[in-house]
């Protein structure tokens, strides 16, 4: 199970570049259900989400780079490439921000999110003042959405 927030930050947080961070690239071979491949550095997967928003099923298999090349032209929509900074969160020593600055078409949108154990530590979550707006509940900042080359959100 799979429950996130998600937040547009209004600014990015001081000492980002040289936090901990990751390169991904990731396609949609479908979107409902969310069916994702993505690379993330060296390591390739692909990824099934239920529907939802806040809370879902998902399920990661591992694919080769081969596959992974072999897939990714069969994708639909826009390809996703961004950079995933890890980040402690303040008074929550047991969660990590995941914030991504998306590169390509995407340039420019932040999108900030924080995975939780459960729906309840999710709800009564009280996040720092930067991380901007809470979006969990607009689909339109879902990967899978912002994959589809419709409108891209900004705040």
């Amino acid at each position: 199970m799979e429950i996130e927030r998600k937040f547009v930050p209004e600014k990015l947080p001081a000492g980002l570049f040289s936090r901990p961070h990751k390169e991904l690239t990731q396609g949609y071979l479908c979107t409902d259900p969310v069916v994702r491949i993505r690379r993330e550095d060296n390591r390739y997967y692909m990824t099934y989400k239920s529907s939802g928003l806040m809370a879902r099923e998902e399920y990661n298999l591992p694919l080769t780079e081969k596959a992974f090349s072999e897939l990714l032209p069969k994708c639909d929509g826009r390809i996703i490439e961004k950079t995933r900074y890890l980040l402690p969160v303040e008074k929550y020593p047991s969660l990590t921000a995941e914030l991504d600055l998306f590169h390509g078409e995407l340039n420019g949108l932040i999108i900030l999110e924080v995975e939780f154990p459960s729906e309840k530590d999710a709800l009564s979550f009280s996040p720092p003042s930067w991380f901007g707006k809470d979006v969990t509940n607009d689909k339109r900042y879902h990967n899978s959405s912002l994959s589809s080359g419709g409108e891209i959100p900004h705040e």
